[in-house]
């Protein structure tokens, strides 16, 4: 079983699941995103700054003001450029959550951040980040991006230019008018997630006041807060709570002005977990198939490779993306049966639902075909959240032996949390993968108790073939839950 999330959470995972298979997702990141990860958030970093004034970040709440006052008594903005480079330039660890949003396929992040963990999270899972840090960046494009980062307020690398205090902030519509308008433009188009912006972050009310999006051509957008507890926090009384908590629902009320729907978590410990719902679901729409087939048992060649074909015709057809490594006796099949499905129906069906990855022939890099191999099977099967397993044999020293590259990826899809479903009725290595499971279900049916007995008709050797892709297509729907 899964894990129980409230009606409202069900709700929008759902919701940006389908944000995401239609190209249509974006996240809004703020300081939050990056505390987790050792770095300030607004109070920690104009603590300093505040005390130099006789003030209290623990008083103030409206701390642009603070940095203002801080320039006007300085008449420089040095002193804010100069804490941004120290609290920003030390290296750190992006968090779970930049991990998981850099491994979905969204291609529009925008940050209030001045860190540079969202394009670090991007180039770990080889991803072309698109940096816009200045306006002059938006007149550009960088080849190959899969990603575009606006860093709307600037970036460590540029202190001096960052968005820091009042007066930048009143005339930014001015100043970085590509930068307003781009979102505008991006919050029509796209559903937003804003992850890591707190209760009182001054961020989100300034960028939301500027942004003035027709109500006619307004999305629904989303937004991660904390609810408010009941308990009473430090030493306040129960009016204090109660006040704390009625302004929250004010400020619920009030995003939904700017079509941002509130999402409310019991701690922030909860978001990596949401967050990992959501890739978990994404991915269950990717099936990998993994086989090889120089021979072809009891099954007739052509009998073989016409079922490989409806069955990967038929994954299409559902709303699946098929990942395949071009394997040896199959790899065709599957090829013409995803393509078949798309060109039948191009209005319908994508290209993007076919992902080929063929396997390298030459050592490169230092690396050994063995060691490549194995790299380009972690790369591919972690794309999907299903992997499938046909066949399996090739010819070693004049003789047919089952594949040792499909018992790997068995392996590896169960070592990164794919769900595995073996057709033992197509024999060979996906006949004792079959096996192996049905002998241990302790092991291998902990998560899905109801997948055993459809894992056993699948090995059963008797049974209709002409039936296993509408029976596959069943049982991924349920694991997809």
């Amino acid at each position: 079983m899964g894990i129980q999330f409230s009606p409202e959470i069900e709700a929008f995972i759902k919701t940006y699941v389908k944000d995401l298979e239609e190209g249509a997702a974006a996240v809004f990141a703020g300081a939050g995103l990056s505390r987790t990860c050792g770095f300030v958030n607004w109070s920690d970093l104009l603590r300093e700054i505040a005390e130099e004034l006789g003030l209290s970040v623990e008083v103030e709440h409206d701390l642009i003001s603070v940095a203002q006052y801080h320039v006007n008594k300085k008449n420089s903005a040095t002193g804010l450029a100069r804490k941004i480079l120290e609290e920003f330039s030390e290296q750190a660890e992006p968090s779970e959550a930049h991990k998981i949003l850099a491994r979905l396929p969204i291609r529009t992040y925008w940050t209030t951040n001045y860190d540079t963990l969202i394009e670090d999270s991007l180039k770990e899972n080889y991803r072309v980040a698109d940096i816009k840090r200045k306006t002059d960046d938006l007149i550009t494009t960088r080849p190959k991006r899969d990603a575009v980062v606006y860093k709307m307020h600037g970036d460590v690398d540029s202190p001096g230019a960052a968005v820091l205090y009042k007066a930048q902030y009143e005339q930014y519509y001015k100043t970085h008018e590509g930068f307003v308008t781009a979102l505008s433009g991006d919050l029509i188009s796209k559903t937003f997630l804003f992850i890591g912006f707190s209760f009182t972050d001054p961020n989100l009310d300034y960028i939301l006041s500027r942004l003035h999006v027709p109500e006619m051509h307004r999305r629904t957008h989303y937004c991660f807060l904390r609810k408010e507890p009941a308990m009473l926090q430090g030493k306040e009384d129960e009016a204090g709570a109660t006040y704390r908590q009625r302004r929250q629902e004010h400020h619920i009320r009030d995003l939904l002005r700017f079509g941002i729907q509130a999402v409310l978590v019991d701690n922030y410990e909860d978001i990596p977990i949401i967050l990992k719902e959501i890739e978990s679901r994404f991915r269950k729409k990717t099936i990998f198939i993994s086989g090889s087939a120089e021979e072809y048992g009891t099954w007739d060649k052509q009998e073989a490779l016409n079922f490989v074909h409806i069955l990967s015709a038929s994954l299409v057809k559902a709303g699946y993306r098929v990942v395949n490594g071009f394997g040896w006796g199959i790899g065709s099949a599957v090829i013409n049966g995803a393509l078949d499905a798309i060109y039948a129906k191009p209005d319908k069906y994508s290209e993007d639902q076919l992902i080929m990855r063929p396997f390298p022939q030459h050592p490169s890099n230092g690396k050994d075909l063995a060691e490549l191999w194995k790299e380009y099977r972690q790369r591919m099967i972690g794309l999907s959240g299903i992997a499938l397993f046909l066949f399996g044999n090739k010819l070693n020293e004049g003789g047919i032996v089952n594949a040792g590259g499909v018992r790997q990826e068995f392996q590896i899809a169960q070592e990164t949390g794919v769900a595995v479903l073996p057709l033992g009725i197509t024999g060979f290595m996906a006949k004792e993968l079959a096996d192996e499971m049905l002998q241990d279900p302790g092991k291998h049916f902990a998560q899905y108790p109801w997948l055993e007995s459809e894992v056993a008709k699948l090995a059963d050797l008797s049974a209709d073939r002409a039936e296993i892709a509408q029976k596959v297509l069943s049982i991924l729907k349920k694991l997809g839950g």
